[in-house]
Order: C-alpha cells, then structure tokens, then sequence
C-alpha cells in the first residue's frame, strides 16, 4: 500500500517515514500546507482527474464505452469483466491513500503546533473531512479496506495490517464528519475547502447509503434550514453549473474539486482528463469517445427539459461543416451517439483536446441536499407536502432555460403514493445529477443491478452479476504484498 505526504508548495511526493509529524509541523500553516496537499491528491489524473471518476461513470448505466479500440482497463469496468489487476484500480487505490496519508499526517501533527484550540481544530477539522470524504468513496466501492486513522513513519508498518469491517469504517467516517461539523466555519474563501455546511451535507449523504433516514433528514434540513448563513442556494441557470470561467463563484457548490487550467506538470496534482474522455473524437474535434450515453438514455430525457441541451452535445461541426450525433460516427473511431456536454463543452481555460481544463467540479452541490432531504422525509413520512416542495424547486430552476422560462419540467403534485415519490426522487437523481459520478452508488445502494442492466434496459450488460460486481476487486499487487488483506472480493 501506498501512503505519501505533499504540501501545496512542493507537491513532490515524500514517501512515509521521512517526516515525522511531531518534528514538521510547528505552525498552523505547516498544518494547512499538509492538507492542501490533500486537496491535490484528489484534484489528480489518478483520482477525480480520469481514473476514479472514470470507472463510477462506465460502472453505472447512464454511459458505457464509445471508441471500441480504447484501453482494455476501461472496457473490462464497464463490462463488468475486471479483475484485481485492472489498471483503473491499482491506480486510483494508491492514490486514494495518498491522500488519507496526508490527513493523517496533519491531524498527528497538530499536536505539535502553536495556536488556539479554535485555530487549530478548524484545519484539523478540515483533514478529518478529507479522510471521511475518501473513506467514504472506497468503503462503497471495495466494501472492506484497511480503515488507518494514523500517520505511517515505516512501511513496514502496512505489512501486517488488515481490513476493516465496513460498519467500523462508516463509524470512523461519521465521527470524523461530526468533528469537522462542530469546528469548521460556516463558510470558507473556496468551495474547494470545506464549511460546517459541507461536513453536514456528507453526514446526510451517509446517512442515506447506510439506511438511516433520520439521520439523512436531520442533516440535509440542518443545511436547508441554515442555507442562508451557509451561503446555499440554486443557480439560477443549470448551464452555469458546468462552465468553468463561472466555477469559482458558484453558490450551489458545496464542496468542489478545483482544477488549474493548462497545468501541465506531468504527474502534479491539478491534471483534468475528463474532458477529452467524455468529449467527442472527429476530424478537427480531439475528444477520445471514451465514455459516451447510449441512444436510450439520450431518448429517457424529455426533449423539453433544459437539463438534456445542458448535459447532451447533439451536434459538432466537422470540417467545417455542422453535423448531428447520428453521423459522429463519419470521423475515425468516432461514435454515432450524443456525447456528454457537462465536462467538454466549457472547460475553461485548457490545452489540447480540452484537457488540463480549469473546472470546479461539484462533489457535492445544494440540489443534492434537496434530494436527499427529499428522499429521507418521505421514507420516513411518506409523500408529504415539504418532500414535494423539495423537488418542486430543482424543477422551477430546470425550467429557466438560460433566462427563457419554460413549462416544464412540470411541479410534482400531491396525491402520489409513497412509492410513486421514491421512484421520482430517484428519476429526479438520475436527471439532475446525470454523469456527476452519483448513479453507480444509487445502484448500488438500492439494489438495482439486475433491473438497470437486464436485456430490455438502457445500457444492457449481459456480464453483471449481483453477488459480485457491487464491489469492485481488491487490488492483486496489494494482496500479494500483505496477504493480511486476503479473501479478495467476492467472485473475483
């Protein structure tokens, strides 16, 4: 297992072991300096810059691959024909503990730093988010992982450590999300860095997946309800959400993930990929076609919604000439299919291809909060009039259609059954949140694998099998190096 240590100033990795934290960190800006280097280990190629995100969007049913000649790692995720040696895996894994690395790092050594208690917890806070954030990332998608909560001077350390059972791990990631909740400030200079309001709306989210519905309806209100002190609220136009020259006053971000246009230091953090993989691949268009909806999903959205212009390329010009989706197809290994727009369409400032764009991405935005909110009030109390109101204001935003107010979509009305509402709130997810890396965990969570990949659905997947592709595999070169970490996964 990998486990590093960078600082924003010298984003070099340092192996574990050459710093210790009780001899680093003297000031609290020592402390901020580890858990910058955090934030860069998630805004990386391997992480939530290609790889990870990656396989959350060719694992769900809204994309599935589109250039057919693409890396084997990328078709055996979507497939479901991975196994432990799957180079999407062993890439975003060690990078995932890069990360958990740094947290630690700066929550033992503060310990040694100089400065009230208030000072700083509110950067201990933000460590203990990072560490909740990523914790709660592997434990849905591997289920048991080695849960360290400590910094790591020798490698040797990690030889004979073992997994964590995934109720220990979601302890761990609640305790560490109250923390940040009770000592982060209400708003921070950047999305990027977490507030109370984010540590909250990611105690909702966790209370969702885990089935605790008051929990999840008692923080996503907690955020409604101080929306205002938090700084909180829609966007008035759904487009601006995804145009990176906008990114950074966005008040509907909650937490993002902040990229620096043409940084094009190979191996530094800040590297975006997911234009290009997203984007469309034709004679004087440099996307690569690799995650691409299918045509059924384009035709699930109604053409009245703003949310499918915002989220769909219909057309791209070729040589000159304006084509429509059906023929993307003319360009070689181009697909016939609409292309996700929400990454490749204003990427900011960028190079090549549109990678290295200058996006904030929303991990977590306020209309998922709604939904949450949403969800958990009417399993609790079935379809009440507040869980309808929820909903009811994502759909008056989606019908401001860059300033042209619309029709539709339509305001829920009362009178639905309680099922009725689930399956809303859960279409609701799928529209607004579509390739925002949710779906994969909706599946997963509410058990839907045999329904959104049977022979008459949206992305057919004759491969998936229930009892094992809601894990990812464990993997191989980490088993091999601690056989501690053995059984591997289920059916792998």
């Amino acid at each position: 297992m990998v486990a590093t240590w960078s600082g924003c100033t010298d984003l070099e990795e340092e192996p574990i072991g050459i710093l210790a934290p009780e001899t680093f960190f003297t000031t609290t800006d020592n402390l901020q300096a580890a858990v910058d280097g955090a934030y860069g280990h998630i805004a990386s190629e391997e992480f939530w810059g290609r790889k990870f995100t990656l396989s959350l969007l060719l694992r769900g049913d809204m994309v599935t691959i589109g250039d057919p000649t693409t890396s084997s790692r990328r078709i055996e995720v979507d497939e479901f024909r991975m196994n432990g040696d799957n180079g999407m895996v062993t890439s975003f894994w060690p990078r995932s503990y890069a990360i958990i690395g740094s947290t630690n790092y700066a929550i033992e050594g503060a310990a040694s730093v100089e400065g009230t208690e208030e000072e700083v917890n509110a950067i201990v806070a933000q460590a203990r988010f990072v560490r909740a954030f990523t914790y709660y990332h592997l434990v849905r998608i591997f289920g048991e992982v080695p849960y360290i909560d400590f910094a790591v001077r020798e490698a040797e350390a990690l030889s004979s450590i073992e997994k964590t059972s995934v109720e220990e791990i979601y302890e761990g990631i609640i305790e560490d999300l109250e923390f940040a909740k009770t000592w982060l400030p209400d708003q921070q200079p950047f999305r990027s860095m977490p507030s109370k309001g984010t540590a909250a709306s990611y105690l909702a989210s966790v209370y969702l997946t885990i089935g605790n519905w008051q929990g999840a309806y008692d923080e996503a209100t907690f955020v409604i309800n101080n929306s205002g002190r938090f700084g909180y609220a829609l966007e008035a136009d759904f487009q601006d959400l995804f145009d990176a020259t906008k990114a950074d006053g966005l008040v509907e971000h909650i937490f993002s993930i902040d990229f620096k246009g043409l940084d094009v230091i190979s191996g530094a953090p800040g590297i975006d990929f997911l234009p290009p993989v997203t984007g469309m691949r034709g004679p004087d268009i440099e996307g690569w076609s690799v995650a691409v909806p299918t045509v059924a999903v384009f035709n699930s959205f109604d053409d009245n919604d703003y949310r499918k212009a915002v989220s769909f390329d219909t057309e791209a010009v070729f040589d000159g000439v304006t084509v429509p989706w059906q023929d993307f197809g003319m360009a070689n290994r181009g697909v016939s299919r609409p292309h996700i727009a929400k990454y490749y369409r204003f990427p900011g400032t960028a190079g090549n291809n549109n990678r290295d764009s200058d996006h904030n991405y929303g991990a977590m935005r306020y209309a998922e909060v709604l939904l949450i909110a949403a969800e958990a009030s009417n399993e609790l109390s079935g379809p009440t009039g507040e869980a309808v109101d929820y909903i009811n204001q994502i759909r008056a935003r989606a019908r401001n259609a860059a300033g042209t107010m619309n029709t539709f979509p339509e305001d829920l009305t009362s009178g639905l059954s309680k099922d009725q509402l689930r399956d809303a709130i859960l279409e609701e997810r799928r529209i607004e949140l579509a390739f925002e890396f949710k779906r994969w965990y909706d599946i997963k969570r509410l058990n839907l694998g045999m329904e959104v990949f049977g022979p008459t659905s949206m992305e057919p997947q004759t491969n998936f099998d229930s009892t094992r592709d809601y894990l990812f595999p464990l993997p191989d070169d980490e088993l091999g190096r601690n056989p501690n970490l053995l059984p591997q996964n289920p059916g792998y």
